[in-house]
């Protein structure tokens, strides 16, 4: 069918088979090639039409209106109240408003941010996330920080936050030292916050001036955030704490998971002339238990081994 002659009618018809799970792409697609004449039975679909638990058609027509340049329907969409009491129909239209933020950051104008930055101020999703970090502001590391803590927007928030580079530095830092609610019944969420925040910080960089806001974590129990500040120290510390962060590594390696000790482990090794001492000493410890336990000795056994392989390689080079 020719798109350019089709009446508003058919259109209307296109739009309506989007409800078809087989047939709404090739709708979709009949739709953008009618071009601007699609726009309006789109818009009174998504704006009128009732949000339901299987989302798929609204996202696509979401996904179809921004093919068309339709950024005014959908900031009108996302502007929108949006109160649904039903879970699952809620979660549903959170996924076609997500899709609808991600489209808008095609357009890297104001009105686009401001109505991500409100969208913000009542939603964590992904697409916002996304959205809102394309424009590389440093106002939205608030947002960018509670996302961070969302087991679903976590790496959307790490890679907005990647993108701010150096200058979000201070921010992560202050990040790293607020445990919500406070340090004594801190949420999970808040937990992966600081982790993810401390990781961020690893491959930015601190200086040695920085370092001393940081060094109070070495001694938290989290296994994860002491032994990201330990590696950090080891970079940016003054040298007498650089040997307390390799020792707070030895420490927490029990405790640790097995990435992480494969983290640690490798952090030990890329520092071996500066952890030996301590690295000996540790193995010295662990082989005054018996027998069976040196057998079971996880630890003991990654110790020895990262001696081992310094030790072969040392020879290798002579």
């Amino acid at each position: 069918m020719n798109s350019a002659r089709m009446t508003d009618q058919e259109i209307e018809s296109l739009t309506q088979a989007l409800e078809s799970l087989q047939g709404g792409p090739m709708a979709a697609a009949a739709l953008v090639a009618c071009g601007e004449r699609a726009i309006p039975s789109l818009r009174d679909y998504l704006l009128r039409g009732r949000p339901r638990g299987i989302y798929q058609p609204r996202q696509l027509a979401v996904e179809t209106l921004a093919r068309l340049g339709a950024k005014e329907v959908l900031i009108e969409y996302l502007s929108a109240p949006a109160t649904i009491k039903d879970p699952v129909v809620r979660m549903g239209e959170d996924a076609v408003r997500s899709t609808a933020a991600r489209e808008l950051g095609r357009w890297r104008s104001e009105d686009v941010f401001e109505c991500l930055s409100r969208l913000a101020l009542d939603s964590i999703l992904p697409g916002v996330v996304e959205s809102l970090g394309g424009f590389r502001r440093i106002g939205s590391m608030p947002y960018f920080l509670l996302a961070l803590g969302d087991g679903v927007c976590r790496t959307q928030a790490e890679e907005a936050i990647r993108g701010l580079g150096e200058a979000a530095r201070s921010v992560l830092i202050d990040a790293v030292n607020t445990h919500t609610p406070s340090a004594e019944e801190e949420t999970p969420s808040s937990f992966q916050r600081r982790r993810w925040a401390l990781r961020i910080l690893l491959d930015v960089g601190v200086s040695e001036r920085d370092w001393g806001r940081l060094e109070g974590l070495l001694a938290e129990n989290d296994p994860d955030i002491a032994i990201t500040a330990a590696r950090i120290g080891i970079e940016s510390a003054p040298p007498p704490v650089k040997l307390l962060a390799i020792q707070r590594i030895v420490d927490r390696l029990p405790t640790a998971g097995w990435f992480l000790r494969t983290e640690a482990r490798a952090a030990l090794a890329e520092h071996f002339d500066l952890a030996q001492e301590t690295v000996e000493a540790e193995i010295a410890r662990r082989r005054t238990a018996g027998t069976k336990e040196q057998a079971l000795d996880v630890i003991l056994r990654l110790l020895v081994n990262l001696r081992n392989q310094r030790a072969e390689a040392d020879l290798m080079r002579r």
